[in-house]
């Protein structure tokens, strides 16, 4: 006999004591409860207790309210990793406002295109980026309130708004009574794309994102209690990739660091006792060929999550050596950073150091919180074999991908097509599952009909001695369509000649994958760290 009703649908309704919209909001007064006088962040001479940062917070969120910002009005942020970015990620969503933190490294008219399709009207600046906040203010079609971050650490510069943050926290009320979301799908934040092909899209992150994010950062790098995080990641980047909100969750502090040379990197380390940091392929270069007069002696293991292109195994080995745990993550603005991971086994510890690098350097299985991830074709959306060799384009789907693309409704269905988020990144799929990134697919190089990964030519170049950084693209070629064309950095005091490198590479490599050319020189980056393959895809056209 059918049931006209389901017994566990009858009289079972969501209501305020059993459903709670989900938001990392609620991990900052967790904290501030139980660790009141624990350190929460340190910032040169500057530290605050978990009490101390959530009233900060609350003023914040007080002092925008009274100028009358609310649900849905974006505050932008121009700063570096201070502690006034880390306080907007709690203050700016408190009154159902949306954060946009802004790049510090983007030229004003870039940034004026931001404050202008992001409808900012706040903006909170750190004065060491005035002369390009003040041109991009020019370029602006409507006033917005500006707020100067008067940090002692700073370089100065001219001050551009009617108060400083400080005096406007003074504003604000300690004791300001805040809600969480009506509901988790509002935003939380607002982050652009590099816009290398053309203006810089919108990603809009919602809350319950950025809660399961947030907890999955937690849960896949067994960071337990009280970790000491240093932020040599941008917090601008991907919202710090969650971090702001993890470390707050598992009642930890917060190690500020405005710049990211070597010698402060490893004074912070030894200094604060830090246990985890961030950051992409190039900050590990960059302690690897430290000068020995920047170093200082570390006494314990240091967790470190790497993700952005590919770490070499080389780079990948040498850290280790120096007594770092490297974890490899893997995801994009899109998806609120990391959403993948080397998940480790244990049995791979008793492989030589070679193997065990090359293996951390896949790009892994999915985060717990993220629901759908498959190597495949991109147009059947059908999975690549499990073979390690076929390659496909990257997908995902779940919880943690983005709400869309900001006012561009053609590129968020294109972007979402078939019930898949479309990463553009190209890779296989190992028989244990396990994905691999060969390239982004427009990075990918074909010569006479092959298929040639400039991550793989990369990873052989950083293994030459004399080879600081690498990057591979393609050059125009009459014969073969494109060739390898290699950017390379020597290190310091090291000499190389092409055909040495050339050499080197077609003893490693299938002939037809080695550089064809050589080229000397710095490389353009981007404030993340990643390498601008775009500027020197140009440089490889005009070679001739």
């Amino acid at each position: 006999m059918a049931r006209d009703v389901n017994p566990y649908e009858d009289h079972l309704d969501r209501n305020a004591a059993n459903f709670v919209p989900l938001s990392p909001l609620s991990f900052l007064p967790r904290t501030a409860a139980i660790y009141p006088q624990r350190t929460s962040v340190i910032h040169g001479a500057r530290r605050y207790t978990w009490s101390e940062s959530y009233a900060r917070c609350r003023r914040l969120a007080s002092a925008l309210q009274a100028r009358g910002i609310g649900k849905g009005d974006t505050v932008a942020v121009m700063a570096p990793n201070v502690p006034e970015l880390f306080e907007a990620h709690f203050g700016v969503p408190m009154i159902g406002a949306v954060l946009n933190a802004l790049n510090i490294r983007l030229d004003a008219e870039t940034i004026a295109f931001i404050l202008k399709h992001g409808e900012a009207k706040v903006l909170i600046t750190d004065r060491e980026f005035s002369p390009v906040i003040a041109k991009a203010l020019t370029l602006l079609d409507r006033p917005l309130l500006v707020i100067d971050i008067d940090d002692a650490l700073g370089q100065g510069g001219d001050l551009l708004g009617s108060c400083d943050y400080e005096r406007f926290l003074g504003e604000g009320s300690p004791d300001f009574i805040w809600e969480g979301p009506p509901d988790e799908w509002d935003a939380i934040a607002l982050n652009y794309t590099s816009g290398t092909t053309g203006n810089p899209k919108g990603v809009v992150y919602h809350h319950r994102g950025a809660y399961l994010n947030a907890l999955g950062n937690a849960l896949t790098w067994n960071m337990g209690q009280h970790p000491v995080y240093l932020w040599t990641l941008p917090m601008f980047h991907c919202n710090g990739w969650c971090f702001p909100w993890t470390v707050t969750a598992q009642a930890g502090t917060h190690v500020c660091l405005r710049r990211t040379d070597a010698a402060s990197i490893f004074a912070a380390l030894a200094d604060h006792q830090v246990t985890h940091l961030c950051g992409a392929p190039i900050i590990m270069n960059l302690l690897l060929n430290a000068p020995e007069e920047a170093r200082r002696p570390l006494a314990h293991q240091i967790s470190m999550m790497t993700a952005g292109a590919a770490p070499p195994s080389a780079v990948i080995e040498g850290m280790e050596g120096m007594g770092f745990a490297i974890t490899h993550v893997y995801g994009l603005t899109e998806v609120y950073g990391p959403v993948t991971v080397c998940a480790w086994h244990e049995e791979w510890d008793e492989l030589p150091s070679v193997e065990r690098a090359a293996l951390k350097a896949r790009q892994g299985v999915p985060y717990p919180v993220l629901e759908g991830l498959m190597v495949a074709d991109p147009r059947t959306l059908a999975p690549v074999p499990l073979d390690g060799e076929t390659m496909g384009e990257v997908f995902m789907r779940g919880n943690v991908v983005m709400k869309g693309y900001l006012k561009n409704p053609k590129a968020t269905d294109e972007a979402f097509a078939g019930g898949w988020f479309h990463t553009g990144d190209l890779g296989v799929a190992h028989p244990d599952g396990y994905i691999d990134l060969k390239d982004r697919s427009k990075d990918i190089i074909i010569s006479g009909g092959e298929n040639i990964s400039t991550i793989e030519v990369e990873g052989v170049l950083y293994r030459h001695p004399a080879i600081l950084e690498a990057a591979v693209v393609a050059r125009p070629d009459e014969k073969w369509g494109e060739t390898p064309c290699a950017f390379v950095t020597l290190k310091p005091g090291a000499a190389a000649e092409p055909g040495d490198i050339i050499a080197f590479c077609r003893e490693r490599l299938a002939h037809f994958k080695a550089p064809k050319t050589i080229v000397f020189g710095p490389l353009p980056k981007t404030s993340t760290g990643k390498i601008q393959k775009f500027v020197l895809r140009e440089q490889a056209a005009k070679l001739g």
